[in-house]
């Protein structure tokens, strides 16, 4: 118990709260910016098991916040140098490392083993499956979001809110870390938070960091926060996110990457199936034919 003395003193945790670590099982989706910060943190604090997935490989303009990776591990798989990495930190934590995009098929198998779901991916889209699915299974969400030198992050479904319940519909504008840049401390302590929200949950601290949001502006110097128990859920999930397994034979797919200009006309009980590479697109034109009265529509983020 050497190596967790620091925190077993701690009122809330002691043996059995480290036991508590010791036997769980945290599903992290996401091995970049935020998942360079909570993971080390997560293994440190003794976490069990934690099966992490992400699909990308190291490159260059990723080091200068995603502090887990080294120059020599340009071109490799993100989750196998993580899992390298952490476990040369800490031989107690198994970690099961996926190459793999995850997708609402995917993620269903997945949330099977996990007693808690980290959201690290950068991808509104697997966001939204993920909460969707977190929600269905009760089983708790910590997700987070970053951008620029701001971002947020959140405890989700586990018998809180999802977070349909609190983002019913996305912001009029969207940007990337490519795109709208963003700054290595500010990712680096949304994933400390992160972590914290996990192990919270995972210790069963009072109060629960689920159903709680904090967001954070450092080029104002703003922290806000605020509980969001008693949000309602939607009373249907729209646009639903699917994966491309999912289609099925009668349904309408629009790919908005061929502009498919004008779309065809769907069938009043035809369930349209809108299609770009981010999800984004598809998104706006889901909620757009859902406000003309045409409920059934989703999405896939053939990329996300």
């Amino acid at each position: 118990m050497t190596r967790y003395a620091r925190q077993t003193c701690l009122p809330g945790i002691g043996p059995g709260g480290q036991a508590r670590l010791a036997a769980a099982r945290v599903l992290v989706v996401g091995a970049g910016g935020l998942g360079a910060a909570l993971l080390p943190l997560l293994a440190g604090a003794g976490v069990g098991y934690l099966r992490l997935i992400d699909p990308d490989v190291v490159e260059a303009s990723n080091l200068h916040r995603q502090t887990l990776f080294r120059m020599s591990d340009l071109g490799r798989a993100k989750a196998e140098v993580a899992a390298e990495t952490l476990a040369g930190l800490n031989p107690d934590c198994e970690i099961s490392p996926c190459v793999a995009r995850l997708d609402p098929v995917s993620a269903r198998g997945e949330l099977a083993g996990a007693d808690l779901v980290i959201d690290a991916a950068d991808s509104f889209a697997v966001t939204y499956a993920l909460s969707d699915l977190c929600h269905a299974a009760a089983r708790p969400l910590i997700s987070a979001s970053v951008l620029a030198r701001q971002g947020y992050v959140g405890g989700f479904c586990g018998g809180a809110p999802s977070l349909r319940a609190v983002f019913p519909d996305l912001p009029g504008r969207l940007g990337s870390c490519a795109t709208n840049g963003v700054m290595g401390p500010v990712v680096a302590t949304l994933g400390a938070v992160q972590a914290q929200m996990a192990l919270a949950v995972l210790l069963d601290h009072d109060p629960s960091p689920l159903g709680q949001l904090l967001s954070m502006d450092l080029a104002t110097w703003r922290l806000t926060g605020f509980r969001f128990d008693g949000a309602a859920e939607p009373a249907t999930p729209t646009p639903a996110i699917l994966s491309r397994s999912q289609v099925a034979a009668g349904d309408l797919v629009i790919d908005l990457r061929e502009n498919q200009l004008p779309a065809p006309a769907p069938r009043p009980d035809q369930r349209v199936v809108f299609v770009c590479s981010t999800g984004l697109r598809a998104w706006r034109a889901a909620r757009a034919l859902g406000a003309s009265g045409h409920a059934a529509v989703a999405i896939i983020g053939d990329g996300a």
